[in-house]
């Protein structure tokens, strides 16, 4: 990494701290673009974290009742206290920030919420986005106790962060149904940005989903664009480029990638790029052996074959052979509905089945389903076309 990189990640971190401590305390209306929540649910949302809120969408469709949720980023706890609306009093949410001052105000206003609604199931902790494994303020503990004086110290603190992490992590491995974001993941610097999609993916359970909110930008971004402190902490110049954005999801291992919502016009132009709102949705969940259990799928269309984040291709009404892990991957969100699934008549156990190459496409023979030795005839299973009524 170069002087020039390392200039314009202290830049942007110090200018987005700065700016965001400021706005706590009052109201900036340049650091977020109009988005429209479910006025139930800000309700019971006190007005002054109404009016400390910044960001440019809304990822909470994308929880559901019972989730543990995880806001990334969650400044003034808006997005918590909607989130714990929808997940209810079986469901948690956990909101994480750096900044002191968006802490704050979330923790004060966490008991109103919690009155209102019936339930406290919201907690706010101090770390950051890129390293979720941090607990700052545990670390703060052993700092006041023991300052850093030395070079000897120094490399104590070192070894001490590395214990936190593993001993006493933030954020537990696979412990979260979905991770949340509201134009965040654009503040932080970009040397951070692959750990930041690796911690995302680590802390997402099997199954898990993640839901983000960001500002992307049409066209790179140039570097002296993304060295000014007040774009960069204005969530412009530090705006992923939009094919990037969803190449990092894919990069961390998910699947099922969306842009579930892309707004039309841009939020802001500057030197011709655009920069504009996009909700990308992504799933946790195809890491695993493959299996097989001599089961199908039949695309329905409406495109001739399309192709899924490992590669394989599904043509349009052929019976494709897959494993038995992305058999089950394929029956759910996102892609449910879009496939017809075809269980072998007599079903492999999963102790049983062995291992299917999952590295070329494969036309599944009918026979291979039903058996070689099926001779079967049988009478009509019931009314034909769908219908109670003899129409044939």
């Amino acid at each position: 990494m170069s002087r020039t990189q390392e200039a314009t990640g202290e830049v942007a971190e110090a200018s987005v701290y700065r700016r965001y401590a400021a706005a706590a305390n009052e109201r900036e209306a340049a650091l977020c673009c109009p988005v429209e929540y479910a006025a139930d649910f800000l309700s019971v949302i006190p007005d002054e974290v109404i009016e400390r809120d910044y960001g440019c969408g809304d990822p909470t469709p994308y929880v559901k009742p019972g989730d543990t949720v995880l806001d990334l980023g969650s400044g003034g706890g808006k997005l918590c206290f909607i989130a714990a609306q929808v997940v209810g009093a079986e469901g948690r949410v956990i909101g994480v920030d750096c900044n002191r001052e968006m802490l704050a105000l979330a923790k004060k206003h966490a008991p109103t919420v919690a009155d209102r609604i019936g339930h406290a199931n919201v907690e706010f902790r101090y770390g950051m986005i890129q390293d979720l494994r941090l607990d700052l303020a545990l670390l703060e503990e052993e700092l006041v106790k023991h300052p850093v004086r030395s070079s000897e110290d120094f490399l104590r603190l070192r070894h001490l962060q590395e214990t936190l992490r593993y001993d006493h992590p933030l954020i537990e491995d696979d412990s979260v149904d979905c991770v949340v974001s509201n134009c965040v993941l654009n503040l932080v610097r970009q040397e951070d940005r692959k750990t930041l999609f690796a911690e995302l993916f680590r802390v997402l359970k099997r199954g898990g989903r993640a839901a983000i909110s960001d500002i992307v930008s049409d066209e790179t971004v140039p570097e002296e664009m993304k060295r000014d402190p007040e774009l960069w902490s204005g969530c412009l110049s530090g705006a992923f480029r939009e094919d990037e954005f969803l190449k990092a999801f894919e990069d961390a291992g998910f699947y099922g990638i969306e842009i579930a919502k892309r707004s039309k016009d841009p939020w802001q132009t500057i030197n011709g790029i655009e920069f504009r709102s996009v909700t990308i949705v992504a799933y946790k969940g195809k890491q695993g052996p493959c299996l097989e259990r001599n089961q199908a799928v039949v695309y329905r269309g409406p495109f001739k074959k399309v192709e899924d984040d490992d590669g394989h291709i599904y043509c349009r009404g052929e019976r494709m052979a897959v494993c038995d892990k992305t058999y089950q991957l394929l029956s759910r969100a996102p892609y449910e509905g879009l496939f017809d699934a075809i269980e072998p008549r007599v079903s492999v156990p999963l102790e049983e089945a062995g291992v299917f190459n999952c590295k070329r496409a494969k036309i599944r023979d009918p026979r291979e389903t039903k058996g070689q030795d099926y001779e079967a005839t049988t009478d009509s299973a019931g009314p034909c076309c769908g219908l109670d009524t003899d129409c044939c």
